[in-house]
């Protein structure tokens, strides 16, 4: 493949520019023969610049290997590999930057996408047929499909006169799940919902099982103050449940045009849930127009972080009833009204509303 090489004149390359134009002046000025050879000099110089550094930028490969499981927004670590296919010469003073790009949203709008590499990566010398491997940080800004990633190689090799690029391109496919950092608000809803649950699951366990110690945003209705002042710490009584809690969660893919931005924030909001409830322990089912997985069950949380990776949204979706109205119930729609008779009554409710201002907001129905 032909590679077009971009070249960017530095400062270095500017000053001697105009020494050589101020070298030719005086030449044609005299007729001074020792000005000549000194001019031809310099222009000899230029043109062995510019030859080894397009040398140097020949024959290079880059690949870039990433783990199994990337997350929007989190800095993830990586290998790159730079191999050299000339067998004979090596490849001096090499730089790998990350280039930026311009995808498309579901809705059609351009944005722009930061260069995936955190920190460009130098390398001093590439031997000759050799490859070279650097643990490097990536971070992408988007979820979904990212079917190409650009990135540059520039070298100043050997004067400076020049800074050369050559764009490379992987064409691989990489699938990026939504963030799940907790956003301004997050925290204090998931705290807010797990004492839900437990309030929720209230009756479920019958049987005794053990005193053990008490952890943090569990419910003092169970708290055994015989045995806490016993050891002098806080003890509760523990019970055998004939059922694990379990979180029905409903994200409505019926979103009009100018709520985009609401609909990512929902989404992020839906892989905050399920991924801080999975390492909680607690079951989930999660549901939206023709999905519904259920987590151990028949599948892991990843499963779930794959389709709100590639979920867009989709005018005139019809509503659903809930799956099992024992469950807690959390439901995200632009338009909670439609819900209100579909038997989600109990549910906690996240709609447009609840994402205003710097907080998140959500209530019952």
């Amino acid at each position: 493949m032909r590679r077009r090489i971009r070249y960017q004149i530095t400062r270095g390359g500017l000053l001697f520019a105009v020494a050589v134009a101020l070298v030719a002046a005086a030449a044609i000025l005299s007729g001074n023969n020792l000005l000549f050879l000194i001019l031809a000099t310099m222009i000899s110089t230029m043109l062995v610049s510019s030859f080894i550094s397009r040398l140097c930028l020949a024959g290079l490969e880059l690949d870039l290997l990433l783990p199994e499981h990337i997350s929007a927004g989190r800095t993830a670590r990586a290998k790159l590999y730079v191999r050299n296919l000339k067998g004979w010469m090596p490849s001096f003073s090499i730089q790998v930057r990350g280039v930026p790009e311009y995808p498309q949203t579901s809705f059609g709008r351009t944005i722009e996408q930061r260069a995936i590499l955190t920190a460009p990566v130098y390398f001093p010398v590439i031997p000759g047929g050799a490859v070279l491997e650097e643990n490097v940080d990536v971070q992408f800004d988007r979820r979904g499909t990212h079917r190409q990633n650009s990135f540059v190689f520039t070298t100043r090799f050997p004067f400076g006169f020049l800074d050369k690029t050559v764009r490379v391109t992987l064409r691989r496919e990489v699938l990026v799940y939504p963030s799940i950092e907790p956003r301004a608000g997050f925290p204090e809803m998931l705290t807010a919902i797990v004492g839900e649950i437990e309030a929720h699951m209230v009756g479920l366990g019958r049987d005794f099982y053990r005193i053990r110690p008490y952890e943090a945003f569990e419910s003092a209705r169970h708290l055994d103050w015989k045995a806490s002042a016993h050891t002098g710490d806080l003890q509760v009584r523990e019970f055998a449940r004939e059922q694990e809690p379990v979180v029905e969660v409903f994200l409505d893919r019926d979103v009009p045009t100018n709520l985009e931005s609401w609909f990512e924030h929902a989404i992020e909001c839906c892989a905050f849930l399920a991924w801080s409830l999975w390492q909680m322990g607690a079951g989930i089912r999660f549901r939206s127009q023709q999905f519904d997985l259920r987590v151990p069950e028949e599948g892991d949380v990843y499963a779930i972080l794959k389709y709100l990776a590639l979920v867009f949204p989709q005018a005139g979706k019809p509503t659903e009833h809930p799956a099992d109205e024992s469950s807690f119930q959390i439901v995200l729609s632009a338009a909670p009204d439609r819900f209100q008779n579909l038997g989600w009554a109990p549910a906690r409710l996240l709609g447009p509303e609840a994402f205003e201002g710097d907080g998140l907001r959500g209530g019952r129905m």
